[in-house]
């Protein structure tokens, strides 16, 4: 028989799960094609000549280049071949279709099909596509999107190296404008030192659950590991908020509004596990399936999700990559470490409660 609280609990985390499951499923789409990491460094180095409000930078670990035209005129960004590809200004964000580049670079691979109205030569037709004054795309020219490296990377891979220098060409008005960038080989991390301090803490936590639940030790136990997986909600969160700042969400109004749509499994997660822990320092009731589900969710969604952070130079989180992989090892190891001390705790209960003699009833 399973206990009240506990059917409780679990009649809570069904509707959260599922409200869960109804706010991120409009969400699926956004950066689909960003990368989980990389060992290629995208920056723009300049705009020249200098305009006063025209600022470029990269964005989503390098994925894509965002322009930015704050002047009073419209600029546009040429294609491939020459021909006008994207129109930046007051009236907002206008794209060519009939420019190659605007299906081209609708993914990260840049395989989509051109259609038949594609044609460089041909004189643009404007589609607006925003209102606002800023567009972020995917361009081959700052991209390195060849299956293996350069040869002069494949010679010495241990070795940090430019694999060329990139240039984006725009048109105000008559004149012509540049926006110049790098791309580098960054070598990858060794990713053992983060495996071995998501495992200790792993362990670490999980012999929590060791200890016999009815004691002080017990009790003690029971909050330590509620405080560590509130810990990991926090890093889930911070990661969150790194995760929007490098996709380019800018503001307190843009980050709120990425977290919300772009990233919203890794927040709620994070939330969840914050929550969870909390309950568990409180000592409520159901807190072992408490602990044990939130970990779970923290270690697939805030820990699995990125685990290529933890081999790869560049995350797409703002900030050192040495901070993101401290956030997603704390996430891996508070997750996986609460769910064994859940499960532990609550397969210790089970058994006392089915070797408690029954209570005669009075007659």
């Amino acid at each position: 028989m399973i206990p009240a609280p506990l059917r409780r609990a679990a009649v809570v985390v069904t509707a959260a799960l599922a409200a869960l499951l109804a706010l991120a499923g409009p969400a699926a789409a956004h950066g689909a094609d960003a990368p989980d990491g990389t060992d290629y460094r995208a920056e723009v180095t300049g705009i020249g000549p200098a305009q006063p409000g025209l600022t470029a930078r990269m964005v989503e670990a390098g994925a894509r280049l965002e322009l930015t035209n704050r002047t009073p005129a419209d600029v546009e960004v040429l294609g491939y071949s020459g021909e006008p590809y994207l129109r930046i200004g007051p009236g907002g964000v206008y794209e060519n279709s009939r420019s190659p580049a605007t299906y081209l670079n609708r993914t990260l691979a840049g395989d989509t099909q051109l259609p038949p109205e594609a044609d460089p030569a041909a004189a643009p037709v404007w589609r607006r596509v925003s209102d606002g004054q800023s567009v972020r795309w995917h361009d081959q020219r700052t991209l390195w999107r060849e299956a293996d490296p350069p040869a002069q990377v494949a010679a010495a891979p241990d070795r940090e190296q430019r694999v060329r220098d990139w240039v984006v060409p725009l048109r105000a008005g008559t004149g012509t404008i540049e926006v110049r960038g790098t791309l580098d080989w960054v070598p990858p991390p060794d990713a053992y030192p983060w495996w071995v301090a998501a495992t200790l803490g792993f362990l670490v936590i999980g012999a929590a659950g060791l200890v016999p639940a009815g004691t002080a030790t017990g009790v003690r136990a029971l909050r330590g590991a509620g405080a560590l997986l509130a810990l990991g909600g926090a890093a889930a969160v911070a990661l969150t908020v790194g995760k929007a700042l490098d996709a380019g969400a800018a503001g307190a109004g843009g980050v709120l509004l990425d977290l919300l749509t772009g990233q919203v499994w890794t927040l709620l997660t994070g939330l969840g596990a914050l929550a969870a822990g909390g309950y568990a320092l409180a000592r409520r009731p159901a807190a072992d399936f408490a602990l044990a589900l939130a970990g779970a969710c923290l270690t697939l969604f805030a820990g699995v999700s990125n685990l290529a952070v933890l081999s790869r130079s560049v995350a797409p989180v703002a900030g050192p990559p040495d901070l993101a992989r401290v956030l997603v090892t704390v996430a891996l190891a508070t997750g996986l470490g609460a769910v064994a001390a859940g499960l532990l705790r609550l397969r210790t209960a089970s058994r006392a409660a089915r070797n408690t003699p029954a209570t005669p009833v009075a007659r």
